[in-house]
Parts: C-alpha cells; structure tokens; sequence
C-alpha cells in the first residue's frame, strides 16, 4: 500500500532517478546530456539539502514513485544557494560561456545564476515554490494531490508557486484542478508560472 511519508537520505538516489525520468516536459530526460546527475543537481538535490523538511515521498511497498519538493522563501532560497549547495558539487560544472550556448549549457548556468527563481510579480503572495514528480505509471491515482496537500500543511507562507514548462500539458491540468491560477509574468519565456493561495 502506497503512503506519503517525509524524505530520507536514503531517498535521494530514488527521487535523482524520478527527476531525471520525467524532466523532458514530464517525459524521460535520461542521455539527453552528458550527466543525467545534472537534473536532480538543479531541481531536486538543492531542495532536500536546504529544506529537508518540506520533501516528501510516495513510497509504494519500499519503492519510492514520486516527490515535492520545495522552499517557503524563494529569495532566501536563492541566496543561500550559492554557498550552501552549488559549493558541494561546483567541480562537476565549469561555470558556461554566455549566450548562444546549447541545452546543456544553459541549464548549467541556471547553477551559477540562482536568483533567476526569484520573480518580483509572484513573490509578494507566492513566496513559497514547489517542485514535484510522479513516475508516469503512478499517476492518475491521487498522489500528486495528496502530495501537494502535504508540502501545503507544512509550509509557513500564504502562497506557493510553480514555474513549469508550457510544454507540458498534461501538467497543467493537474495544477488546474487543484485549483492553481495563472500568474502575470512579463516574458515568462518557455514556463508558465501558477500560484496556489494556501489556507484560503
């Protein structure tokens, strides 16, 4: 019987695995570049580093499936970026020239340029950011719901946020019927952002 329960440290090869098998707009990533260590670097491992607190875990009979994982500070979140994660594992990623750059590269400068999660129009009532992943074949069966009822009764903030790509559809309608809105972000580029108010 499938349960949500808090992370572990022994989560953490799991929950790499899970981000980088639906990180290609919710579809597998893996050999898409030369590290797949790269997605959970940016997207996951910062998170149970900095707030282990507000990761959680679906875990079906020992196996874990799926995760949130996220921040009840953005900004603060960011500025603690530098020196408390990306130290830790800077001598995988030479920092990238600028701009053209291919895929890879530009996710890599993401390390070196923290604040680009802080956006001015959301944080004012959104100051908390989540992310969260399912394994495809556990999907459709609550546990993204009950996930994210579960990052939403932990964390102190009145709202949380998601900056997710546009591209994937699918995911766009679990936030909408959760009851996530869209939020008016000048130039979003390839994300929509979406915000949830909580205890509303």
């Amino acid at each position: 019987m499938a349960e949500i329960r808090s992370y572990q440290a022994a989560d953490l090869a799991a929950v790499y695995d899970i981000c980088v098998r639906t990180a290609d707009a919710g579809a597998d990533a893996r050999g898409k570049f030369s590290t797949d260590e790269l997605w959970g670097d940016l997207f996951a491992g910062p998170y149970v580093h900095l707030e282990p607190d507000l990761a959680f875990v679906v875990d079906d009979g020992g196996v874990v499936v799926g995760y949130v994982v996220g921040t009840g500070d953005t900004e603060a979140f960011a500025q603690r970026y530098p020196a408390q994660w990306f130290a830790r594992i800077r001598d995988r990623y030479p920092e990238p020239p600028p701009p053209p750059r291919s895929a890879e590269q530009d996710l890599i400068a993401l390390h070196y340029h923290p604040d680009h999660i802080v956006v001015p129009e959301v944080l004012a009532e959104f100051p908390a950011h989540l992310h969260i992943d399912l394994l495809p074949e556990h999907q459709g069966r609550g546990f993204g719901r009950r996930l994210i009822e579960r990052f939403t009764e932990a964390v102190d903030a009145p709202g949380v946020h998601v900056a997710m790509l546009t591209a994937n559809v699918p995911a766009r309608g679990f936030y909408d019927r959760l009851g996530f809105e869209v939020l008016p972000v000048p130039d979003p580029g390839p994300l929509t952002y979406l915000g949830l108010r909580i205890g509303t």
